[in-house]
């Protein structure tokens, strides 16, 4: 009965029996037994899940349900919505994990049996992974556990005594090292543990859902089972969620070095936590202000190692979970340009040890708490925007930061790091100063330059290996050697002006003279070569005297006779698969678009398919090869699979590019060319002779790709040219 509450989109039911979304809409026209929406809009109405599965079966159009797609519509489709579901597979699979004996006596009765019995097998799990307040959700406003597990009265401050203060997490409970705690600096509000043990109530409606995931986890495993149910969450809501990168977070973990403390006071999804837990002692502290972020945290951390997981939902600034802990690390990717941080609030909170931050300066406050929650000689590794290294509003804290030697290391990311993907990001790494350096120095380091092409994203490979080597000879006195325009080791005193800018690109000296002479020397040396392959590759005239006269057809007739499908792009699709964009086509690019999740079935590409943009006015076709298959095709794109033993692709593309057949196919709106692709004419001619043209037109192809790579060059020799010639590294003769 309570499985009856699932729902299923159009889309939903076309993936569970492997059609397209035409195809359920044709059912829904033709048969009048098909079910009837539950809910949605009249537009993308929703259907009871069982009651689609039951009609597909006695259709004869649904043999077996994919296990994986079953279980993802039961998630996505329950009634008290997806995080809820995710949060009690999360749960159920962590019981699975520990004490699989515990789960088969659980589940072996019915579901009511199930949502009764389960809450004190999972009580009998989260206490030793995730502490008492598991088992209630609440931590008490009085004080806080100390290392020994009594009971201790928390000091009172100007902020307890003046400001409310809001939910937050589960404090630190017994094992904590004595050496890891410190003195409580303000009277904690009542916290809330990230993860609470769901009562039978509350699970019933899950059972059927969770007897599937029980069924998934024993075919992938029950991590495995989380993270596909999780990534598939994610990829259906990419604008609700900012991600950190799992090799920026793995970077920003080996930064930070060993830790047998790490902390992460704006958790998110857990990915930099899930980077820094490489040992079984560790203890992981998470805490997020969004209660379902932190929840599917602490259940990812528990199911990825068993390390102590200490989870909690609140407000970290305004309400700080951890106030006694002074953890051996702290990981962090902060929201940026906060306004409604606490400034007003918070004005007297002993945290800002190295001065208030402007209301304008959320980062600021994210990093001195950062440092008030470190050991001494700890170390703190943050992912900032860049302009927190050079507003002047907060030069006064970035000078003290720099003095005291908390400012270790200021790292400019190439572009495309992390979101927002358009601007280079920064790392800002802290250590916990034990004493006032002598001489204290910061390392700039600037890996800008390994920045990828398009969306693929940044030479990971080559920014770590430049990040780490800078900064493990930095860590060495005496070993750190100058490398001009990538890492300098800068005298703090020579960053104590009116600016305090610490802006890596600013203070790096340009690449040597020798190295960058020998850069232009090999482009220009490239750049002669593909021009000499342009020339072999330029196709020899046809040999007719006379321009040939074929019978022709369009490619609407080719489509009515079979010879070749043809498919529009859409408006949605999976958000992990790349989307080959109308740019993309027309400028030879490698696929780089996105596209949200949505109902709508996303048109894959295969070798062979040809693909034409139908805006702009232009000739263009292209025929998608074995490294562009499988890309989604984007909005204003038509793709056209020809039959192999009726059309030849490259034959097909060739044609379809010729001027006056894109003129003649073309209509004209106030302010855009659009291209009718089912007007567009081929001639008729056997497959052998479409092979030869094909052959040709491949050969074209080619050539037109050389050119482009050519004029990619040139620009390059160019503009290092003219900086070569600005900066000093090469001579004007």
């Amino acid at each position: 009965m309570q499985d009856n509450a699932t729902e299923v989109t159009a889309a939903g039911i076309a993936r569970l029996a492997g059609v397209g979304r035409a195809a359920v809409s044709n059912w829904r026209r033709r048969h009048s037994d098909f079910p009837r929406p539950v809910g949605g809009t009249e537009t993308s109405p929703s259907f009871a899940l069982t009651e689609v599965e039951a009609w597909l079966r006695k259709q004869g159009k649904l043999a077996e349900v994919p296990l994986r797609e079953r279980v993802w519509q039961q998630l996505s489709g329950h009634p008290d919505g997806p995080v809820t579901a995710l949060t009690h597979a999360g749960c159920v699979l962590l019981l699975i994990h520990d004490r699989p004996p515990v789960w088969l006596e659980v589940s072996s009765g019915s579901d009511e049996r199930l949502a009764e019995m389960l809450p004190g097998a999972l009580r009998e799990v989260f206490t030793p992974r995730f502490g008492a307040e598991s088992v209630t959700g609440v931590q008490s406003a009085t004080g806080v556990q100390s290392a020994t597990g009594a009971q201790s009265a928390p000091a009172p401050s100007p902020q307890s005594a003046t400001s409310p203060q809001p939910t937050a997490g589960v404090q630190p409970t017994a094992g904590v090292r004595p050496d890891a705690i410190a003195p409580a600096v303000h009277t904690p509000a009542v916290h809330t543990a990230a993860v609470h043990t769901p009562t039978g109530p509350e699970l019933l409606p899950s059972a059927p859902l969770l007897r599937g995931v029980a069924e998934l986890a024993a075919e992938l495993g029950a991590r495995q089972t989380f993270e596909f149910l999780l990534g598939r969450h994610l990829d259906a809501n990419p604008r609700q969620y900012t991600l950190t990168p799992a090799d920026l977070a793995a970077l920003m973990a080996d930064l930070a070095g060993p830790a047998r403390t790490v902390l992460d006071p704006a958790c998110g999804t857990g990915a930099l936590l899930r980077a820094a837990a490489t040992r079984p002692d560790q203890r992981l502290y998470a805490q997020d202000s969004s209660p379902e972020l932190a929840a599917l945290t602490t259940l990812r951390l528990a199911l990825h190692t068993w390390s102590t997981v200490r989870g909690a939902t609140g407000d970290t600034l305004r309400a700080d979970a951890h106030p006694r802990l002074h953890a051996d690390a702290v990981l962090c990717h902060p929201p940026f340009n906060e306004r409604n941080w606490g400034h007003d609030e918070l004005a007297y909170d002993p945290r800002w040890e190295y001065g208030f931050p402007a209301r304008t300066e959320s980062e600021l406050a994210w990093v001195q708490h950062a440092l008030a929650r470190l050991k001494d000689g700890g170390a703190g590794v943050l992912l900032m925007p860049p302009a927190a290294a050079s507003r002047r509003s907060g030069r006064r804290i970035r000078a003290d930061l720099l003095r005291r030697g908390a400012l270790r290391a200021v790292i400019a990311l190439p572009v495309g790091a992390a979101p927002p993907y358009n601007i280079p990001l920064h790392l800002w790494v802290l250590r916990r100063p034990e004493r006032a350096p002598a001489q204290p120095e910061v390392l700039l380091v600037d890996v800008g330059q390994f920045a990828g092409d398009g969306r693929g994203g940044p030479d990971w490979h080559a920014v770590r290996e430049a990040v780490l080597d800078a900064w493990q000879a930095f860590g060495r006195p005496g070993r750190f050697t100058e490398r001009p325009g990538l890492a300098r080791a800068l005298p703090v005193i020579e960053l104590l002006d009116d600016d305090v800018d610490l802006a890596p690109a600013r203070h790096l000296p340009p690449p040597a003279a020798a190295d960058g002479a020998e850069q232009l020397t090999a482009v220009r040396e490239l750049l002669g070569q593909t021009l000499r392959l342009t020339a072999d590759l330029t196709p020899q005239r046809a040999d007719a005297a006379h321009p040939a006269r074929w019978p022709l057809t369009t490619i609407g007739e080719l489509a009515r006779g079979g010879a070749l499908m043809l498919r529009t792009g859409g408006n949605g699709g999976h958000a992990r698969v790349p989307v080959l964009t109308d740019h993309d086509v027309l400028s030879g690019a490698a696929p780089s678009g996105t596209l949200p999740e949505s109902d709508e079935e996303a048109v894959l590409t295969e070798p062979g398919d040809v693909v034409v943009p139908v805006l702009g006015g232009g000739s263009v076709a292209r025929v998608i090869d074995a490294a562009t298959q499988g890309a989604a095709l984007g909005r204003n794109l038509v793709l056209l699979r020809p039959d192999p033993a009726a059309l030849d692709p490259w034959f097909l593309a060739g044609f379809l590019r010729g001027t006056a057949n894109n003129r003649q196919a073309s209509s004209y709106a106030s302010t855009a060319t659009r291209l009718d692709v089912r007007r567009l004419q081929l001639p008729r001619l056997p497959l052998d002779e479409q092979r030869r043209y094909g052959e040709r037109f491949r050969t074209l192809d080619e050539f037109e790709r050389a050119l482009r790579h050519a004029g990619r060059l040139g620009e390059q020799l160019v503009r290092g040219m003219y900086d070569g010639l600005t900066d000093g590294t090469v001579a004007p003769d």
